[in-house]
């Protein structure tokens, strides 16, 4: 499970891109029932967090360019930022922008792995990152679709020491590896990497992808709430033994994500 103590290499923020925020804002509400909040004034430049019951559970900040595509963006908790980006080059990822300090909030820097999946590192100053986590409307798993498993596994591993521990997908879902933390225990397990073919992976190029995981009560109920909204269900929601009933889906503009309604006890 995903916790907010964060480990070094676990999930501890989520973000959003968007052309439109308040249409993003629009639709996130239908779904999870968050509210988009401005936190700043102008050195904000758009972000907005977003919020259920009070607690921040992820954010959105408006795309930089027509040529940006939309999309989730998770974040790693990380003590050495500088050091990462380093160690990303020399592993054959790329750097996607340079570490720099958010204001007094923490340090950060983004990345595209070797496979092309994007994803970040943030160092915590006065922000320590998501305040819900494994709960119905809350960030619960993050998972790596890529098409080739062994070269993200091996890059990860060398990244961020995670261990992984073999999980048997029913029929021909493909390859998947649970992801734990280093020095970590099974139970802060905080996702996996899913090895599928290149056309199976949610991208036009086939490219590797990370994808946010988030929980919900009910399943079918939510996709109801993606498909009302004018986002897309690529699969499900279908029972899955072991994990839940899952769907995969986007947003209005292509921005994909995974529904997850744990099994009832």
């Amino acid at each position: 499970m995903i916790t907010t103590d964060f480990l070094p290499g676990s999930p501890c923020w989520v973000e959003v891109s968007s052309p439109d925020v308040d249409a993003s804002a629009t639709f996130y509400r239908r779904v999870f029932g968050w509210e988009a909040i401005s936190e700043g004034g102008p050195e904000a430049a758009g972000y907005l967090s977003l919020k259920l019951a009070g607690d921040i559970v992820a954010g959105l900040c408006p795309t930089i360019s027509e040529s940006e595509r939309p999309g989730w963006t998770v974040f790693f908790h990380d003590p050495d930022v500088d050091g990462t980006a380093v160690a990303v080059e020399r592993l054959g990822g790329t750097v996607l922008i340079e570490p720099f300090d958010v204001l007094h909030l923490g340090r950060t820097a983004q990345f595209f792995d070797p496979q092309g999946a994007r994803f970040a590192v943030w160092h915590p100053a006065a922000f320590p990152g998501v305040q819900r986590t494994d709960a119905p409307g809350s960030l619960c798993r993050v998972e790596l679709w890529t098409p080739d498993g062994p070269g993200s596994v091996d890059f990860y591993g060398e990244l961020f020491r995670w261990s992984y521990t073999d999980f048997d997908l029913p029929g021909e879902s493909g390859h998947y590896r649970v992801v734990t933390p280093a020095g970590a225990d099974r139970d802060r397990d905080q996702g996996g990497v899913m090895a599928l073919l290149p056309e199976q992976v949610d991208d036009a190029e086939g490219s590797a992808a990370w994808n946010p995981v988030f929980m919900v009560a009910d399943a079918d109920t939510a996709v109801g709430g993606v498909r009302a909204g004018g986002g897309q269900v690529y699969m499900g929601p279908e029972d899955t033994p072991g994990v839940g009933r899952v769907a995969a889906c986007a947003d209005p503009f292509g921005a994909g994500f995974v529904l997850l309604a744990p099994p009832r006890e």
